[in-house]
C-alpha cells in the first residue's frame, strides 16, 4: 500500500498531530479516536490505533492499543508497516517491562531487534530533480540541500514512491523541468532518519538514503503532478520548518 496524503485517515490524524502541537492533548486524543472509528482497512487501523496508544493515561490500556496496532500492521506486511516495526516492539516491550513481566518485556526486545535491519525494500526506486540526465549517469552525494542552501549534502536520496519523487522534482532548485528518474542503488542504503518513526511511524513515505551513487535506469514521464496549490502548501510548510536536517 502506497502511503497517500489525501487518504481520509491520514488527514485526520494530520490534524490530531497539530492539537499536540498546539499543547491540546485532549482535542488530540478525542481526533485520534475519530480516525480509528473512520479507519477502513488494516493500514488505517494500525496508522489510528498507534495514535490512539499514546494518549492512553495508564499502561495497559497503552499495550492493548500497540499490540492492536502491531496486529494490524501484521496483516499488511509490506515496506510500509515493517518498517514501523522496530520501534512498534520496543514501545510494547517497555509496557511490559512497566507491569513488571520481564519475560514478555524481552521477548519483544529481542523482535524489536530482529526487525531494525538494513531496509527490505525492492523498489523500484525513484529520484526527483530538475537536473537533465541519462540512463547510464551516476546520481552523486555531495549536492546542496533543496531545503537548506547551504548545507552539503553526505547522501543521495531516493524514495520507492513515486508521488514523493515528482513532490521532490517540484520542490528542486534549478529552472528545467521537472524529472523523475528510475534508480538503482550501487551499495547498501538505509532509511532517511529525517523522516522515519518522526510525525508518522516507520518509514511510510518509503524513503531512503545512501553514501554510494545511484545509477539512472530509465525516467518516468507520467506520474501525476503536484498542484499548484498543494506545492505552496508544501514551500510554506518547508519555510517554516525550523529542524534540523540529520545529514
Amino acid at each position: 500500500m502506497e502511503f497517500n496524503p489525501n487518504n481520509n485517515v491520514v488527514k485526520i490524524c494530520l490534524q490530531g498531530m497539530a492539537m499536540e502541537d498546539h499543547d491540546k492533548p485532549e482535542e488530540a486524543s478525542k481526533i485520534f479516536l475519530l480516525a480509528w472509528n473512520e479507519a477502513t482497512n488494516d493500514f488505517e487501523k494500525f496508522l489510528a490505533a498507534h495514535y490512539v496508544a499514546r494518549h492512553q493515561d495508564n499502561v495497559p490500556d497503552k499495550l492493548r492499543w500497540l499490540e492492536t496496532a502491531l496486529q494490524f500492521a501484521l496483516k499488511v506486511n509490506d515496506d510500509t508497516t515493517r518498517s514501523a516495526l522496530p520501534a512498534l516492539y520496543a514501545k510494547i516491550a517497555k509496557c511490559y517491562e512497566d507491569l513488571n513481566t520481564p519475560d514478555k518485556a524481552k521477548v519483544n526486545y529481542e523482535l524489536a531487534a530482529s526487525f531494525a535491519h538494513k531496509p527490505s525494500d525492492k523498489g523500484p526506486f525513484y529520484h526527483g530533480t530538475r537536473a537533465d540526465l541519462r540512463v547510464g549517469d551516476l546520481l552523486m552525494a555531495g549536492g546542496n540541500s533543496n531545503y537548506k542552501s547551504e548545507l552539503k549534502m553526505n547522501h543521495i536520496y531516493f524514495t520507492a514512491v513515486l508521488h514523493g519523487a515528482g513532490l521532490a522534482a517540484a520542490l528542486a532548485k534549478g529552472e528545467g523541468r521537472e524529472r523523475v528518474y528510475i534508480v538503482e542503488p550501487t551499495a547498501s542504503f538505509e532509511n532517511d532518519p529525517n523522516v522515519t518513526d518522526k510525525k508518522f511511524p516507520g518509514n511510510p513515505t518509503r524513503s531512503y538514503r545512501s553514501e554510494a551513487p545511484l545509477k539512472i535506469i530509465g525516467e518516468v514521464t507520467d506520474w501525476v503532478r503536484t498542484t499548484s496549490e498543494e506545492l505552496q502548501k508544501w514551500r510554506e510548510r518547508l519555510a517554516n520548518n525550523k529542524g534540523e536536517i540529520i545529514n
